[in-house]
C-alpha cells in the first residue's frame, strides 16, 4: 500500500511540476521574447537551490512570502483597471461563440466534472498535504486551515476579475489560443504607457512566485517520499532525490508544449481525486477500509483517468470526447466503488486495531498549554 500510495504521489507530483514549467517558459517567450526554455530553467534552478540548502522549513516562509507577493500582484492591477474602466470608455469586443477547437462553449457536464476535479483532487494534493507536517500539533493544523481556507478565498477574487475583464475586453485570446496570456497582457491593453509596463512587470514577478511556490512545494514533497522509500530517509538523500524530482519534469516540459495550461493543470487535479483524495476521505472516515481495497480504488482511478489523458494527448484537443477531456466526474466515483467493493469482499483483513486507529484520529487534541 505505501509503494501504491508513493508511485501515486511521484506521478502526481511530476505532472503538476510540467504545467509550472510551461506557465514559466509561456511568461518568459510573451514578456521578453527570449527562448521558452529560460523560463523553465531558472524556475527549477532556483527551486533546487533553496530545496536543497534549506528543507521543507525554509519553502514554508518562502512560500507564505510568495502569497502576499502574488496577492499584491494580482489585485494591484485589478484595482488600477478597474480605476481606469471607470473613467474612460474602452470598447467592449464580442466573445467568440466557439473555442479554438470549433467546440461548442462547455456544458453542464463539463463544469461539474472540472468542480469535482478541483474539490476533490486538491484534498490530496501532495505539497498540500505535506504543509499540516509543518504544525506542532493538531489544534494547530486546524487553525492553520481555516486561516488559509480565508486567504486562499481572497486570492481567488482577483483570478475571477481578471477572467472576467478579459472575456468582455480581449476576447479574441480565447479565440485564438492565447487564453493563458490574459493575465499578462490585459494591463498594458487597458492602463496602456508607462503604468501599464510597471503593472505587467509586477504581474510577471507574481507569475514567477506562483510558478517557484507551487514548484518547489511539489519538490519538498516527492523529495520526502523518494528519499524515504528509495534512499534510506537520510539528507543525504533527501537533496539528491530533490534533484531528481526536479529534473525529470524538467526533461518533460522540454519534450512537450502545453498550449492551454488551465486544462492540463484540471487533468492533475482529476488524477490526484481519483488517487489520493478516495484513501484519504475513506481512510480516515470508514472503519471497513482495507489494504486490499485501497490499492484496487488507487489502482483503478489511476488508470482510467491516466488513460483518458493519454487518449485526449493522441486524439487531440478536436477529437477528444467532452467525457474524455473532463474524466474527473466518471473516474472519481469508479474510485470511489472499487475501493468500497473490494473492501467489503476482503473484510477479513480489516486491521484489528481499527478502532484504536479511528479513536486516536478523532478524538480533539487539548492545547499545549492546557496540557502544562
Amino acid at each position: 500500500m505505501r509503494r501504491v500510495t508513493s508511485l501515486a504521489v511521484v506521478i502526481v507530483g511530476w505532472l503538476y511540476i510540467v504545467p509550472q514549467l510551461h506557465g514559466a517558459a509561456l511568461t518568459i517567450r510573451t514578456t521578453t521574447g527570449l527562448p521558452p526554455w529560460v523560463g523553465s530553467t531558472a524556475v527549477i534552478v532556483v527551486v533546487c537551490l533553496t530545496v536543497v540548502a534549506g528543507g521543507m522549513r525554509s519553502i514554508t516562509f518562502v512560500q507564505a512570502f510568495q502569497y502576499w507577493l502574488k496577492l499584491t500582484a494580482l489585485a494591484v492591477p485589478i484595482i488600477f483597471m478597474v480605476l481606469v474602466l471607470g473613467g474612460n470608455d474602452v470598447p467592449v469586443e464580442a466573445a467568440p461563440a466557439t473555442n479554438p477547437t470549433g467546440q461548442a462553449p462547455a456544458g453542464p457536464y463539463q463544469n461539474i466534472s472540472l468542480l469535482m476535479a478541483l474539490l476533490f483532487g486538491t484534498l490530496g494534493l501532495p505539497h498540500v498535504l505535506v504543509r499540516f507536517y509543518t504544525n506542532p500539533d493538531g489544534h494547530s493544523a486546524r487553525r492553520t486551515t481555516l486561516i488559509v481556507l480565508g486567504l486562499l478565498s481572497v486570492f481567488y477574487l482577483f483570478p475571477t476579475a481578471f477572467g472576467l475583464l478579459g472575456r468582455v475586453f480581449a476576447p479574441e485570446l480565447a479565440h485564438t489560443g492565447q487564453a493563458d496570456a490574459v493575465v499578462l497582457l490585459l494591463p498594458g491593453r487597458l492602463v496602456g504607457g508607462p503604468a501599464g509596463e510597471l503593472l505587467s512587470a509586477l504581474v510577471v514577478a507574481g507569475a514567477f512566485a506562483a510558478f517557484l511556490s507551487t514548484t518547489s512545494g511539489l519538490v519538498v514533497a516527492l523529495a520526502g517520499v523518494i528519499s524515504q522509500d528509495v534512499l534510506g530517509g537520510s539528507v543525504r538523500g533527501f537533496r539528491l532525490a530533490a534533484l531528481v524530482s526536479a529534473m525529470v519534469p524538467l526533461g518533460l516540459a522540454f519534450m512537450t508544449d502545453s498550449l492551454a495550461l488551465a486544462g492540463s493543470v484540471g487533468l492533475v487535479f482529476a488524477f490526484t481525486a481519483s488517487t489520493i483524495c478516495p484513501v484519504l476521505l475513506l481512510g480516515i472516515w470508514w472503519r471497513g477500509l482495507t489494504d486490499a481495497g485501497a490499492i484496487a480504488g488507487m489502482v483503478t482511478g489511476g488508470v482510467l483517468c491516466g488513460g483518458a489523458m493519454v487518449a485526449g494527448t493522441v486524439l487531440g484537443a478536436s477529437g477528444t470526447p467532452f467525457w474524455l477531456a473532463q474524466p474527473a466526474a466518471w473516474t472519481v466515483p469508479a474510485a470511489f466503488a472499487v475501493m468500497i467493493l473490494t473492501s467489503r469482499a476482503t473484510s477479513a483483513r480489516v486491521p484489528r486495531t481499527i478502532t484504536k486507529v479511528m479513536t486516536r484520529l478523532h478524538t480533539p487534541e487539548r492545547p499545549l498549554a492546557t496540557e502544562r
